[in-house]
C-alpha cells in the first residue's frame, strides 16, 4: 500500500487529483480511489495540457482521461499555452507552467464543487525544492519547502505524498502491473530543476547517500520555525513598531513609514533583530537580503544620527539619535507616491521599449473600442499609460480572486523574495494596475497587453 498523509484527507472532502499521467499522479489517484470508500472522499480527476511537447502532451491528455474513466472518476480538463504567456510575462517556461497550473486549479474549484486539489509532490521533489532555494540563498521561509498545504480563497491545494519517495511510488505502480507516461522534458538540461534532480543531487549523494531524507527534515524544522516566528512577531511588532515621526511635546504625527527604538532593538537577540527589521520592511512592501537587513542592524545598532541608507525596492533608512526610520518612497509636489525605479510612458494603443526591465510592452486595443478607449484611460494625457516599478500599496485584481490583493502579498505568493522583487513592472492606467508582470489580471475591458522580453536582457 502506498503511504499516504491522511492527517489532509477528510469524510467527505471533494477531491480533484492533478492527473499529469506521470508516475507520481498515476499513484496517488490509484492509490486514493482504492481508499476513497474508506476514507470518504468524493474523487475527480483533472488535467491541464500546457500546450508544450505536440503530440507527446497530447497523449498524456488522452492517457489521462482514460484512466480517469477506468477508475469511474469525473475528469475535468483544459488547455493553455505556456510558451506565449512565457513571452508575454518575460518568464521561464517553468515559472509560466507552474503559475497557469495553480490558476487554473483555482479557477477550477470556483467553478466547480470542489473543495480542494490534491498534487502528487513526493519526498524527491520536496528535496530538489529545498536544495533550489539553498542555492538561490533563501532564507528560513524558502528552506521550507513546498509546504503539506495551501489555502486559497477558493479551496486548499494539498499534497498527501510528501513524505512518499518516487522510489516507492515506482514499486507501487509496478507491483500493481500499472502504466504510467514519461515525460521527456524531465530530462532536458536546460531546465533548472532538471539539472538538481539529474546531477547535482546525484553528486552530493556520493557524500550523503541520506540526503534526500535530510532536505525534506531542514524544509518540515523551516516550516515548523517560520509558523513559530510568525506568532512571536505577530506579539512583538506592535510594540516595537512606530508609526510615524515623533513631535516636540510628545505623541507622533501620522505619516508613512515605520520606526524603531533602537535601545529596545539593541536588547535584543541578533535573530530577532533581523526577524524584526525584516517584518518592518515586509509591512513597507519591502524584502531585504541577507546584506541589506545586516545593512539595516549595523544602522541601527552603530550608526550615528544623520546616517541614512537606501536600499534595493526603494527600502530607506535614516539613524536618528533615538529611532531607526524606515520608508520606502519619495512624494512628488502633487502629493502621489511614486515608484522607487524606472517609469516609462506608453501610448494607448502603442508600444514600448523597456530597457530597464527587459521587456517590450504592446498596449492593444480591441476593435471600434479604440478611440473610446483612448479617451476613457489616461494618466496625465490622453491615451497613455505607465510601465513602472511596483510600490508599496499598490493593488491589483486578480482573475478568479474574490477582491483586490497586495502587490507584495502576490509577490510573496510567487516566491518572489529578496533581490529578486528589486524591478518588478507593472502597467499603470488611470490609477489602476492592468497588467503585472507573472500574473493573469482580471482583463480591462478592451485592453489587451502583450509583453516579451528583450533578446540579449535575460529576462
Amino acid at each position: 500500500m502506498l503511504p499516504i498523509d491522511l492527517s489532509l484527507l477528510k469524510p467527505g472532502l471533494r477531491l480533484a487529483v492533478g492527473l499529469s499521467g506521470g508516475a507520481d499522479s498515476v499513484a496517488l489517484a490509484l492509490a486514493l480511489a482504492e481508499r476513497s470508500g474508506e476514507l470518504g472522499l468524493v474523487l475527480h480527476a483533472a488535467h491541464l495540457h500546457h500546450g508544450l511537447r505536440g503530440a507527446e502532451a497530447d497523449a498524456d491528455l488522452e492517457f489521462a482521461r482514460g484512466l480517469a474513466a477506468e477508475l469511474g472518476l469525473p475528469f475535468h480538463e483544459a488547455r493553455v499555452d505556456t510558451a506565449a504567456q512565457a513571452r508575454q510575462n518575460a518568464e521561464t517556461i517553468e515559472e509560466a507552467a507552474r503559475r497557469l497550473r495553480y490558476q487554473w486549479f483555482r479557477r477550477l474549484m470556483s467553478e466547480t464543487p470542489l473543495d480542494a486539489i490534491a498534487t502528487a509532490h513526493t519526498r524527491d521533489d520536496q528535496a530538489e525544492t529545498v536544495l533550489a532555494k539553498f542555492l538561490r540563498g533563501a532564507w528560513t521561509e524558502g528552506l521550507s519547502g513546498i509546504h503539506p498545504k495551501l489555502e486559497f480563497p477558493e479551496g486548499r491545494i494539498l499534497r498527501p505524498l510528501l513524505g512518499t519517495t518516487r522510489a516507492e511510488v515506482e514499486a507501487y505502480l509496478k507491483e500493481l502491473g500499472q502504466e504510467w507516461r514519461e515525460d521527456s522534458s524531465n530530462r532536458r538540461l536546460t531546465f533548472t530543476r532538471n539539472r538538481i534532480r539529474h546531477e547535482l543531487l546525484p553528486l552530493l549523494e556520493g557524500w550523503n547517500p541520506r540526503l534526500r531524507e535530510h532536505l525534506a527534515q531542514m524544509a518540515a524544522l523551516a516550516r515548523d520555525e517560520e509558523a513559530w516566528w510568525e506568532a512571536e512577531l505577530a506579539k512583538l511588532a506592535p510594540q516595537m513598531l512606530l508609526p510615524g515621526r515623533p513631535v516636540r511635546g510628545g505623541g507622533r504625527a501620522a505619516g508613512e513609514g515605520l520606526a524603531i527604538d533602537v535601545t529596545r532593538l539593541a536588547a535584543l537577540a541578533p535573530a530577532l533583530q533581523r526577524r524584526l527589521l525584516r517584518y518592518a520592511a515586509g509591512r513597507l512592501g519591502a524584502a531585504p537580503d541577507f546584506l541589506s537587513t545586516e545593512a539595516l542592524r549595523a544602522l541601527a545598532l552603530t550608526g550615528r544620527a544623520g546616517q541614512r541608507c537606501e536600499l534595493a525596492q526603494g527600502l530607506r533608512a535614516e539613524r536618528t539619535p533615538r529611532e531607526l526610520r524606515l520608508g520606502v518612497e519619495a512624494v512628488s509636489a502633487a502629493g502621489k507616491g511614486e515608484a522607487a525605479g524606472p517609469e516609462y510612458s506608453v501610448a494607448i494603443p502603442g508600444e514600448v521599449v523597456a530597457r530597464a526591465f527587459g521587456l517590450r510592452l504592446r498596449i492593444e486595443v480591441a476593435g471600434s473600442a479604440a478611440e473610446g478607449e483612448r479617451q476613457a484611460y489616461g494618466s496625465g494625457q490622453p491615451g497613455s499609460g505607465r510601465l513602472r516599478n511596483w510600490r508599496a500599496g499598490d493593488r491589483v485584481r486578480l482573475r478568479y480572486s474574490s477582491g483586490p490583493r497586495k502587490v507584495k502579498d502576490v509577490l510573496e505568493r510567487l516566491k518572489v523574495t529578496g533581490s529578486g522583487r528589486t524591478l518588478w513592472p507593472v502597467l499603470e492606467i488611470d490609477g489602476r494596475i492592468v497588467w503585472m508582470k507573472g500574473v493573469e489580471l482580471e482583463p480591462e475591458q478592451g485592453i489587451h497587453v502583450v509583453a516579451n522580453p528583450l533578446e540579449g536582457d535575460g529576462a
